[in-house]
């Protein structure tokens, strides 16, 4: 049995075989599976597409190349790993976030609403909203409907709203309506997982953590820097292998270089400066 999904290095409705993809949902009387873990092995990219069970003969599909291995591969060494981080930061020395705010919560609200969107979609809803709301007091204020409208145009919109309503109103309930600096108090409000917490002790507080997100995810099993099958296997082999010297900025030069070059269709290879401590064996441009 394999499964009809859209990726973005096969195209869209190509019978993929049950292994190809990290993990899947049991199915419900309808017939229609989702994606648990959406990523694609072999070119890390979300599959955000809802498929359905084929029971064809998969032995009459085009053969596949087997998936890259992930925590069975060797992760570089130590000192290739400090050049990676060395050449990343020569490029970018000063990376910052492209999501706009103003201060720890809205940095907070940015992130939150960034899941499964883009930072430039977010921004230009945030934009106008910053201007007149940018505590969690001023956000109850404003009421879920007036924030639903502001944010619109994101999607998920709805329970996004309702996630920034319950958050807020924890802040100003439990922290006097101030973001905590503490991992378990960020992770303890509505919407926010390990990723976001990552991100505000990160920007918002100098922590140097490392938040997996796709790009991320992508950069660190193509290169070999840090695999791992899992986000968070991801972020704790990137721990162990990131120097403490690149910490700080590690998170941020990793997602740029994911966004920018290390794309997940067409990595600009020719344009990496870490392309010979590289591990992914189909570079472009060779």
């Amino acid at each position: 049995m394999a499964f009809i999904v859209g990726c973005r290095c096969q195209g869209v409705g190509i019978p993929f075989p049950v292994g190809w993809i990290h993990a899947v949902a049991a199915p419900p009387s309808n017939g229609i599976l989702t994606i648990i873990t959406p990523l694609c092995y072999r070119c890390q990219a979300r599959l955000d597409h809802v498929f359905k069970p084929f029971w064809g003969d998969i032995g009459r599909l085009p053969a596949a190349a087997p998936p890259p291995p992930t925590e069975d591969a060797i992760p570089i060494k130590p000192a290739e790993a400090d050049a990676f981080y060395g050449r990343l930061a020569a490029a970018d020395p000063e990376p910052e976030t492209e999501l706009r705010f103003t201060n720890p919560y809205t940095l907070l609200v940015a992130v939150v609403l960034s899941a499964q969107a883009t930072d430039v979609g977010v921004n230009k809803a945030t934009e106008p909203l910053f201007k007149k709301v940018n505590t969690p007091e001023a956000v109850l204020a404003l009421g879920e409907e007036g924030l639903r409208d502001a944010i619109k145009t994101i999607g998920l919109f709805n329970t996004k709203a309702k996630n920034v309503m319950a958050l807020s109103r924890l802040l100003v309930e439990r922290h006097g309506g101030q973001v905590p600096r503490n991992r378990d108090a960020l992770e303890a409000l509505p919407g926010v997982g390990r990723k976001t917490a990552n991100v505000v002790l990160n920007v918002a507080f100098g922590e140097p953590t490392i938040a997996v997100d796709t790009h991320i995810f992508r950069v660190a099993n193509r290169t070999g820097l840090a695999p791992g099958k899992t986000p968070l296997a991801v972020e704790s082999a990137l721990e162990a292998v990131t120097p403490d010297r690149w910490r700080r900025h590690a998170h941020h030069w990793l997602i740029l270089h994911g966004r920018y070059i290390c794309r997940a269709r067409k990595p600009r290879c020719l344009d990496c400066v870490v392309r010979d401590l590289c591990a992914y064996p189909d570079k472009t441009g060779e």
